[in-house]
């Protein structure tokens, strides 16, 4: 979900300014993820020393998400909505982002932090459509397809897979 692209840009620096300590728990709960108790205990470590570090942020949502606890993956989830529409100049409620908010055009969705946004705002849609707050995440990812009209980030497939009332994997 919040890979790197490949592009150049700010985004790709999101590593930078991790505090040393935020760095070794990140790297003790890598080394300890089939230990649930230890890499939680790892990753509570890393937010504590870096609660406003997207790096720390992330490696949370990652863990909750790939640990099938979306209740917890959610709310870092639109943290990092709310991080990258902060600085993108976007009204922090992505219910507010349209088309024209701050100059969005059509390529949008290749930059680098636009492309997290929308990533994260599709990766929000998907768990709690998972959890059952079905029109809330139908909600979400539906705003990303009319910010990605050209379903750079395939949040096409998504909404229609909700809309069909299918399961949503």
């Amino acid at each position: 979900m919040f890979g790197d692209d490949g592009e150049g840009g700010e985004f790709l620096a999101w590593h930078d300014g991790l505090p040393e300590p935020a760095r070794a728990a990140l790297a003790a709960a890598a080394e300890a993820w089939s230990d649930d108790t230890v890499a939680e205990a790892q990753i509570g470590l890393a937010l504590a020393a870096a609660p406003d570090h997207l790096a720390a942020r992330v490696a949370a949502y990652k863990f909750y998400f790939y640990k099938n606890r979306l209740s917890d993956a959610a709310p870092l989830a639109l943290w990092c909505v709310e991080w990258a529409a902060t600085r993108l100049g976007l009204p922090a409620d992505w219910r507010w982002v349209g088309p024209g908010s701050a100059g969005l055009g059509a390529e949008f969705a290749v930059a680098p932090l636009p492309r997290f946004f929308l990533f994260s705002l599709k990766a929000y849609g998907y768990v709690m459509a998972r959890q059952g707050a079905v029109a809330e995440g139908r909600a979400a990812v539906a705003k990303v397809v009319e910010l990605d009209p050209r379903d750079v980030v395939g949040a096409g497939r998504l909404l229609a897979v909700i809309d069909r009332g299918g399961a949503v994997e």
